[in-house]
Protein backbone atom coordinates (compact mmCIF):
# COMPACT_ATOMS: atom_id res chain seq x y z
CA UNK A 1 0.00 0.00 0.00
CA UNK A 2 2.72 2.49 0.92
CA UNK A 3 4.38 2.19 -2.83
CA UNK A 4 1.52 2.58 -4.57
CA UNK A 5 0.08 5.76 -3.08
CA UNK A 6 2.93 7.73 -4.41
CA UNK A 7 3.06 6.38 -8.21
CA UNK A 8 -1.26 7.18 -7.54
CA UNK A 9 -0.33 10.34 -6.58
CA UNK A 10 2.65 10.92 -9.28
CA UNK A 11 -0.01 10.11 -11.64
CA UNK A 12 -2.88 12.22 -10.42
CA UNK A 13 -0.74 15.49 -10.78
CA UNK A 14 0.28 14.75 -13.97
CA UNK A 15 -3.50 14.47 -15.25
CA UNK A 16 -4.12 17.87 -13.22
CA UNK A 17 -1.48 19.19 -15.27
CA UNK A 18 -2.44 18.53 -18.34
CA UNK A 19 -5.68 19.41 -18.34
CA UNK A 20 -4.82 22.88 -16.96
CA UNK A 21 -2.48 23.32 -19.83
CA UNK A 22 -5.38 22.43 -21.72
CA UNK A 23 -7.84 24.79 -20.46
CA UNK A 24 -4.96 28.00 -20.37
CA UNK A 25 -4.38 26.62 -24.14
CA UNK A 26 -8.17 26.68 -24.58
CA UNK A 27 -8.94 29.99 -22.79
CA UNK A 28 -6.35 31.71 -24.90
CA UNK A 29 -7.70 30.87 -28.14
CA UNK A 30 -10.97 32.24 -26.81
CA UNK A 31 -9.22 35.54 -25.58
CA UNK A 32 -7.78 35.69 -29.39
CA UNK A 33 -10.92 35.21 -30.72
CA UNK A 34 -12.85 37.81 -28.80
CA UNK A 35 -9.92 40.15 -29.30
CA UNK A 36 -10.03 39.95 -33.12
CA UNK A 37 -12.74 42.69 -33.52
CA UNK A 38 -10.35 45.24 -32.43
CA UNK A 39 -7.05 44.60 -32.21
CA UNK A 40 -4.11 47.23 -32.53
CA UNK A 41 -1.65 46.58 -35.99
CA UNK A 42 1.64 48.13 -37.25
CA UNK A 43 0.64 51.81 -37.60
CA UNK A 44 0.99 52.84 -41.34
CA UNK A 45 0.94 56.57 -42.21
CA UNK A 46 -1.99 57.27 -39.99
CA UNK A 47 -3.41 53.98 -39.50
CA UNK A 48 -3.19 52.40 -36.08
CA UNK A 49 -6.35 49.97 -35.75
CA UNK A 50 -8.01 47.24 -37.51
CA UNK A 51 -11.56 46.36 -37.39
CA UNK A 52 -13.67 43.11 -37.79
CA UNK A 53 -16.77 43.93 -39.15
CA UNK A 54 -19.97 42.64 -37.10
CA UNK A 55 -23.42 41.36 -38.28
CA UNK A 56 -25.09 45.02 -37.93
CA UNK A 57 -22.43 46.58 -38.90
CA UNK A 58 -22.26 50.00 -41.07
CA UNK A 59 -19.68 52.45 -41.93
CA UNK A 60 -21.79 55.00 -40.50
CA UNK A 61 -21.89 53.02 -36.92
CA UNK A 62 -18.19 52.31 -37.51
CA UNK A 63 -16.88 55.98 -38.42
CA UNK A 64 -19.23 57.01 -34.65
CA UNK A 65 -17.87 54.30 -32.66
CA UNK A 66 -14.02 55.32 -33.46
CA UNK A 67 -14.84 59.28 -33.86
CA UNK A 68 -13.63 59.28 -37.43
CA UNK A 69 -15.64 61.16 -40.75
CA UNK A 70 -17.13 57.79 -43.14
CA UNK A 71 -15.30 59.31 -46.14
CA UNK A 72 -11.91 58.80 -44.12
CA UNK A 73 -13.08 55.74 -43.06
CA UNK A 74 -13.78 54.75 -46.92
CA UNK A 75 -10.31 56.49 -47.73
CA UNK A 76 -8.07 54.66 -45.69
CA UNK A 77 -9.83 51.39 -47.02
CA UNK A 78 -9.83 52.03 -50.84
CA UNK A 79 -13.63 51.97 -50.57
CA UNK A 80 -15.41 53.23 -53.44
CA UNK A 81 -18.82 52.59 -51.82
CA UNK A 82 -20.48 51.86 -48.01
CA UNK A 83 -20.71 48.17 -48.81
CA UNK A 84 -19.19 46.20 -46.18
CA UNK A 85 -19.78 42.70 -44.96
CA UNK A 86 -19.12 41.09 -41.61
CA UNK A 87 -16.21 39.62 -41.16
CA UNK A 88 -14.22 42.23 -43.69
CA UNK A 89 -11.16 43.72 -41.53
CA UNK A 90 -11.14 47.94 -41.62
CA UNK A 91 -8.38 49.85 -41.04
CA UNK A 92 -9.24 52.56 -38.81
CA UNK A 93 -7.86 55.96 -38.96
CA UNK A 94 -6.01 57.64 -36.30
CA UNK A 95 -8.04 59.81 -34.48
CA UNK A 96 -8.51 63.50 -34.83
CA UNK A 97 -8.34 66.11 -31.65
CA UNK A 98 -11.69 67.60 -30.56
CA UNK A 99 -11.49 70.45 -33.01
CA UNK A 100 -10.47 68.52 -35.92
CA UNK A 101 -13.48 66.71 -35.54
CA UNK A 102 -16.04 69.85 -35.21
CA UNK A 103 -13.66 71.11 -38.65
CA UNK A 104 -15.41 67.60 -40.28
CA UNK A 105 -18.73 67.53 -38.72
CA UNK A 106 -17.87 64.20 -36.81
CA UNK A 107 -19.57 65.08 -33.37
CA UNK A 108 -21.52 63.33 -30.83
CA UNK A 109 -25.33 63.24 -31.61
CA UNK A 110 -26.05 64.82 -28.22
CA UNK A 111 -23.87 67.61 -29.09
CA UNK A 112 -25.21 68.20 -32.09
CA UNK A 113 -28.54 68.04 -29.99
CA UNK A 114 -27.14 70.47 -27.86
CA UNK A 115 -26.16 72.86 -30.05
CA UNK A 116 -29.88 72.85 -32.47
CA UNK A 117 -31.29 73.40 -29.06
CA UNK A 118 -29.13 76.21 -28.23
CA UNK A 119 -29.58 77.89 -31.63
CA UNK A 120 -33.80 77.35 -31.54
CA UNK A 121 -33.44 79.17 -27.35
CA UNK A 122 -31.45 82.10 -28.79
CA UNK A 123 -32.74 82.33 -32.46
CA UNK A 124 -35.53 80.94 -33.50
CA UNK A 125 -37.19 83.89 -34.39
CA UNK A 126 -34.53 84.54 -36.57
CA UNK A 127 -33.56 84.44 -40.37
CA UNK A 128 -31.97 80.57 -41.22
CA UNK A 129 -28.90 82.86 -41.68
CA UNK A 130 -29.41 84.27 -38.31
CA UNK A 131 -29.88 80.93 -37.07
CA UNK A 132 -26.52 79.85 -38.98
CA UNK A 133 -24.82 82.84 -37.25
CA UNK A 134 -25.57 81.98 -33.56
CA UNK A 135 -23.99 78.68 -33.77
CA UNK A 136 -20.69 80.10 -35.43
CA UNK A 137 -20.52 82.56 -32.36
CA UNK A 138 -20.05 78.90 -29.91
CA UNK A 139 -17.53 76.95 -32.50
CA UNK A 140 -15.73 80.52 -32.60
CA UNK A 141 -15.27 80.51 -28.85
CA UNK A 142 -14.15 76.78 -28.97
CA UNK A 143 -11.00 78.26 -31.41
CA UNK A 144 -10.78 81.09 -29.10
CA UNK A 145 -8.35 81.04 -26.33
CA UNK A 146 -10.76 82.69 -24.20
CA UNK A 147 -13.45 79.64 -23.48
CA UNK A 148 -13.52 76.63 -23.21
CA UNK A 149 -13.05 73.67 -26.09
CA UNK A 150 -15.90 71.85 -26.39
CA UNK A 151 -19.33 72.62 -27.34
CA UNK A 152 -21.10 71.50 -23.80
CA UNK A 153 -18.45 73.57 -22.07
CA UNK A 154 -19.07 76.50 -24.04
CA UNK A 155 -22.70 76.35 -23.66
CA UNK A 156 -22.94 75.46 -20.01
CA UNK A 157 -20.42 78.26 -19.09
CA UNK A 158 -21.01 80.54 -16.07
CA UNK A 159 -19.56 83.98 -15.04
CA UNK A 160 -19.98 84.44 -11.36
CA UNK A 161 -22.66 82.09 -11.42
CA UNK A 162 -24.26 83.56 -14.04
CA UNK A 163 -24.47 81.60 -17.41
CA UNK A 164 -23.18 83.04 -20.67
CA UNK A 165 -26.54 81.99 -22.36
CA UNK A 166 -29.99 82.89 -21.06
CA UNK A 167 -31.54 80.10 -21.81
CA UNK A 168 -29.14 77.99 -19.92
CA UNK A 169 -30.73 79.85 -16.80
CA UNK A 170 -34.33 79.98 -17.70
CA UNK A 171 -34.43 76.43 -18.81
CA UNK A 172 -35.54 77.46 -22.90
CA UNK A 173 -32.83 75.44 -24.12
CA UNK A 174 -34.66 72.51 -23.11
CA UNK A 175 -37.41 73.10 -25.80
CA UNK A 176 -37.49 70.97 -28.84
CA UNK A 177 -35.50 72.30 -31.70
CA UNK A 178 -37.49 72.19 -35.08
CA UNK A 179 -35.68 71.02 -38.60
CA UNK A 180 -34.19 74.30 -39.32
CA UNK A 181 -32.37 74.85 -35.65
CA UNK A 182 -30.89 71.30 -36.83
CA UNK A 183 -29.96 72.47 -40.51
CA UNK A 184 -28.57 75.42 -38.83
CA UNK A 185 -26.24 73.31 -36.18
CA UNK A 186 -25.28 71.24 -39.19
CA UNK A 187 -23.92 74.25 -41.24
CA UNK A 188 -22.14 75.96 -38.21
CA UNK A 189 -20.77 72.53 -37.84
CA UNK A 190 -19.46 72.55 -41.48
CA UNK A 191 -17.57 76.07 -41.24
CA UNK A 192 -20.14 78.10 -42.48
CA UNK A 193 -19.87 81.18 -40.21
CA UNK A 194 -21.86 84.58 -41.62
CA UNK A 195 -20.59 86.50 -38.79
CA UNK A 196 -16.85 87.01 -40.30
CA UNK A 197 -15.24 85.47 -36.35
CA UNK A 198 -17.88 86.83 -33.76
CA UNK A 199 -17.55 85.68 -30.27
CA UNK A 200 -20.53 87.69 -28.86
CA UNK A 201 -24.32 88.07 -30.26
CA UNK A 202 -26.80 90.26 -28.24
CA UNK A 203 -30.18 91.86 -29.07
CA UNK A 204 -29.53 95.45 -27.96
CA UNK A 205 -32.76 95.95 -27.94
CA UNK A 206 -33.47 94.22 -25.13
CA UNK A 207 -29.73 93.43 -23.58
CA UNK A 208 -29.05 94.91 -20.34
CA UNK A 209 -25.50 94.11 -20.20
CA UNK A 210 -23.92 97.52 -20.78
CA UNK A 211 -20.16 96.39 -20.91
CA UNK A 212 -21.07 93.87 -24.24
CA UNK A 213 -22.04 97.40 -25.60
CA UNK A 214 -18.81 98.09 -25.62
CA UNK A 215 -17.41 95.39 -27.91
CA UNK A 216 -16.40 95.81 -31.66
CA UNK A 217 -19.32 95.12 -33.71
CA UNK A 218 -18.56 92.63 -36.36
CA UNK A 219 -22.38 92.47 -38.13
CA UNK A 220 -25.82 92.69 -37.49
CA UNK A 221 -28.01 89.96 -38.59
CA UNK A 222 -31.99 90.34 -38.22
CA UNK A 223 -32.24 91.10 -34.49
CA UNK A 224 -28.47 90.48 -33.36
CA UNK A 225 -25.62 92.27 -33.08
CA UNK A 226 -22.47 90.29 -33.25
CA UNK A 227 -19.13 91.34 -31.64
CA UNK A 228 -15.98 90.49 -31.18
CA UNK A 229 -13.10 91.29 -28.03
CA UNK A 230 -11.81 94.53 -28.14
Amino acid sequence: MSKLVPRTMVMTAALIITALMIGSVAASANEASQNTNTQSSVKTGSVEVSYTVQEGDNLSLIAYKHQVAVRELMRANNLSDSLIRPGDVLQIPEGLSYEGRLSRGVVPREELMLLARLIHAEARGESFEGQVAVGAVILNRISSPYFPKTIPEVIMQKNNRVYQFSPVGDGSINLEPDEKAFKAAEQALSGKDPTGGALFFYNPDISRDSWILTLPVVTKIGNHVFATCT
